[in-house]
C-alpha cells in the first residue's frame, strides 16, 4: 500500500518552491497556493489527499494544454481530470517531470497576475 502522507509531503514541498511570490489560501476547504489578492478559483495549485490517492489540482494547467503536452506519458497519464493529477506514488522521475511542469505554469500564473 503507498505511503500517501509520504506523497502528500513531496508534492507539498514541490509547491512550497513557488514561493515567497504565493500565500496560503483555500478552495472548498482545501489547502491552495494562491497569488496575494486571488479570489475564488484563481488559485495556482491544490492539493487534497483523499484516500486512495493525493490530488493535485491545477486549474491553470487546463488553460495551457500545451505545457501538460511537454510532459511525459508517465506523468500525463496521471491526469484524472481537466485540471486534476493524482498520484498514489511519486518517483524521483515523476517528481521532476512535475517540477518541470508546475515552472512551465507558475510562468503562465505570474504573467496572469502582471508579475
Amino acid at each position: 500500500m503507498a505511503d500517501l502522507d509520504a506523497v502528500a509531503a513531496r508534492l507539498t514541498a514541490l509547491l512550497d518552491r513557488c514561493r515567497p511570490e504565493l500565500v496560503d489560501g483555500a478552495i472548498y476547504g482545501v489547502p491552495a497556493w494562491v497569488w496575494p489578492g486571488a479570489t475564488g478559483h484563481d488559485y495556482f495549485a491544490a492539493l487534497k489527499r483523499n484516500r486512495a490517492d493525493v490530488g493535485v489540482y491545477l486549474i491553470i494547467m487546463d488553460r495551457y494544454p500545451d505545457d501538460l503536452a511537454l510532459a511525459s506519458p508517465a506523468l500525463q497519464a496521471r491526469r484524472t481530470g481537466r485540471a486534476t493529477l493524482s498520484f498514489r506514488a511519486l518517483d524521483d522521475e515523476l517528481e521532476r517531470e512535475l517540477a518541470a511542469l508546475l515552472d512551465r505554469l507558475m510562468v503562465r500564473y505570474r504573467a496572469e497576475h502582471g508579475g
